[in-house]
This record gives structure tokens, sequence and C-alpha cells, in this order.
């Protein structure tokens, strides 16, 4: 019978995962564009439910889509423990973002099955759905519902630059599940991920300690001008839209460093009308997104976003909208559950540090509704939603091995086969 502290997942067999599971949706640079809702999804969807069948779980889907893959526990009635992150990516995504908290937790449960280790609580590996936001904003829009934060009615409402709904979309995938979102208790939430950041690669770390994450404003600004002719149009005369957009990317620019050295702060999408290379624009659509893990901090970085955008956008003759669309405020994580990631990586003589999170993840909407915390992996040279972004194998059996001996001390080991 194997000493519970010697358990190791079969790290092998966690990356044959990984890879296959990359292959859906893989472009040529090496990366993943499988982005939420689209039939990739659905593939991706359908290949994770066949394993955990295969592993021996009941698959539910809820209302939003995202899928519970339950191991039952030795006592039933008892809330679960939950693993897991997603399968979405962005459009040109990696291999990693996700699918190694989903995957990893399904080797748990293979580890568990191989060595006959039945746990007090339940396992559940769960699958959320549209984490990046990238095609439906915003993100972690399935774990802001089920921590109730977001109305399920206006989730569902949530559309797509083509118009299209999740709630029509879930509907066409055949993933629009009877279960309820959320309203039921979880005994504790562990997410493994990747850094999406240098810190522990560059400093030889295995393992990150992720004690809490930032807060983070996302924000959507239309600029209104007039399109004119580029020839005829004197440059005194011009409302340009796109020439005020640039405005707001470098004040943005300069907020995040003001803030320095925890603030983020960037423009990721800009939409120019009509996008003619001879008519000055005059209409831009951009986003906007501030992180810093200090609530005032991150006031004052809003402030500042206000005021130089109710500067910027009349002088640049300029009407301007600016609406907010996702304010999720610092999250700490439980202490208990944040100690058991390492009080496992010390078991296993796995290096660590605490970190904080500058990312969002379901993590921090599940934070809300029971004992929650994460676990980082090192990414090769930092890089994230990237298609070069990377990991070694052993930095992924490590972070899964964590995520075992985490999991088990609050799922709780009733019995341990020969």
């Amino acid at each position: 019978m194997p000493a519970e502290s010697n358990i190791r997942i079969n790290g092998a067999r966690l990356w044959d995962s990984l890879m296959e599971m990359a292959r859906i949706g893989a472009t040529p640079n090496g990366g993943v564009n499988r982005l939420t809702l689209t039939d990739l999804d659905d593939q991706s969807r359908a290949l994770l439910a066949a394993w955990c069948r295969q592993a021996g779980c009941t698959v539910a889907v809820d209302r939003m889509g995202t899928m519970f893959a339950r191991r039952a526990g030795a006592e039933e009635s008892l809330p679960p423990v939950m693993l897991g992150s997603h399968l979405d990516t962005q459009p040109t995504g990696g291999k990693f973002d996700g699918a190694l908290g989903v995957l990893a937790a399904l080797e748990m449960v293979r580890t568990l099955n191989d060595l006959d280790i039945r746990t007090r609580h339940p396992i559940e590996i769960v699958n959320w759905t549209n984490e990046e936001g990238s095609r439906f904003a915003p993100a972690m829009t399935a774990s802001g519902v089920f921590a109730g934060v977001l109305s399920l009615d206006g989730a569902l409402a949530i559309k797509d630059v083509d118009g299209k709904t999740i709630g029509a979309e879930l509907d066409r995938i055949g993933y629009a599940g009877p279960a309820p979102v959320g309203g039921r208790p979880v005994h504790a939430f562990f997410e493994l991920h990747i850094e999406q950041g240098p810190i522990l690669e560059e400093e030889g770390i295995d393992i990150g300690v992720v004690t809490g994450a930032n807060g983070q404003k996302w924000y959507e600004i239309t600029l209104t001008g007039v399109e004119s002719h580029a020839g005829p149009t004197p440059m005194s005369r011009r409302k340009d839209a796109l020439l005020g957009a640039s405005r707001i990317v470098e004040l943005v620019n300069r907020i995040g460093h003001a803030h320095d050295p925890a603030a983020c702060a960037t423009v990721g999408m800009v939409q120019v009308h009509p996008n003619s290379r001879n008519v000055i624009p005059g209409r831009v659509f951009l986003t906007v997104d501030l992180r810093h893990p200090d609530a005032a901090r991150l006031a004052s970085m809003d402030a500042a976003l206000r005021e130089g955008l109710a500067a910027i956008a009349p002088a640049s003759g300029l009407e301007h909208e600016l609406a907010m669309v996702a304010d999720f405020p610092p999250q700490p994580f439980e202490p208990s559950c944040v100690e058991a990631v390492r009080q496992a990586a010390e078991r296993l003589g796995i290096t660590t540090r605490d970190i904080t999170s500058g990312a969002g993840h379901d993590a921090v909407y599940m934070a809300r509704v029971c004992p929650t915390a994460m676990i980082f992996t090192p990414c090769v040279d930092g890089i994230s939603h990237n298609e070069a972004e990377d990991m070694k194998p052993a930095w992924a059996a490590a972070g899964a091995d964590v995520l075992l001996h985490a999991a088990l001390d609050k799922a709780e080991v009733v019995a341990v086969q020969a």
C-alpha cells in the first residue's frame, strides 16, 4: 500500500491528454483557437466528457453550459471538493491556459482510481463556460452566475460581435443543460493554472502559492467624430475619432506607469469605422483593462481614466460614451486552502513562493462561494494568450501533484487499498 505522501499523478498521461486536447482548434503556429461555444469548443467538451465517464464520473451540465464530472465520495451527502478551470481559449491562445487545470483535475481522478483511493467528500472536475471573455464579454461569465454575482438571464443574453447570444449558442451546440446554476454548497475549490507571467521561471521556483487576485475594471469606450474625405478636409476642421483614440491609448499607458509597480493598464481592442484608407475615421470603439491588487489604487486609476477621457474627447471635437462592463474587486483566497497548497508542496519537496494573480480566473468568483485557492506553474518566458505559450512536462506534473495533495487534504482520504 503506497504511503499517502508518496502518491504522484501520472505525468506522461497528463501530458498526453494536454497534447490531445490541444489538437482541437490547433493553429499553424502551434497554438489553439477554441473560442467559447463554437463547434471546436463543442468538440473539446465531448472529449472531456468521454474521458470523465471512462474514469467513472457522472457528468452534469448546468444552464450556463458548465460541466461538472463527479467522482463519488464515501459520504455522498457531503459537499464536493471542486477542481478545474476552462477549455475555451483566446483567438491566438496556447495549449495550457485553462486546459491544464481541467485536465490535471481529470488526472487526479485517474490517479485515485489507479490506487483505489476513496475520499470522504465527492470530487468534481469543473469546466467553466466562457472564462476568457474573448467572444462574449465579460470574462468568467459562468462562474460569475454560479457565485450569484451575474444574473442567469443577463448572462444568457450576452451577444458576440455578430449578435449571437450565449443562450442561443448553448442551444446550438447542445450544452444548455438542465441543472440549476449554483445554489449548492461546495466544500472547497482549487484551480491549477499557468502563471501567465515570468516570475516563477525567472526565479527557478516550481510552484506559485496564490494568495489572492488583482482587482480589475473593464471598460468599453466609443468615440464619435465626423467621417470626411482624407484629401479635401483641412487639418483644423477634422474631428478624427482615431486621433482621439490614440490619445486615450497614451492616457491608459500613463495611468499604468503612474501606479507602478503592481498596476497593469491595457487597451486591448480597437475597432475603427469606416476603416478606409482615404476616410477620416468617424467612430472608434476601444476597450480598456485596468488592474491592481489594492482597491484604493484601482479606484485612483479609474478616476484618472474618467478625468482624462472627459478632457480628451471635447478637445478632439468628439462625443464619447464610457461603459464599465466588468468590475472585480481584489480577491484574497481562503487561508486554510492556501496553506493546504503550501503544505502539499512542502511534503512533496517542491519549491514555492507566494504570488498574486495578475489575471482574472474562475477562482476569483468561487472565492465568494466557498474556501478557494489557486496553484501556479511556470510558463516559458511568462508568455500566455499567445500561440507561443509553452511549459515543460515536469512543471505540469509538479502542479498536478500539488493539486492532488491539496485537494486530498480537503476531500479527506478514507481508504487506500493495496
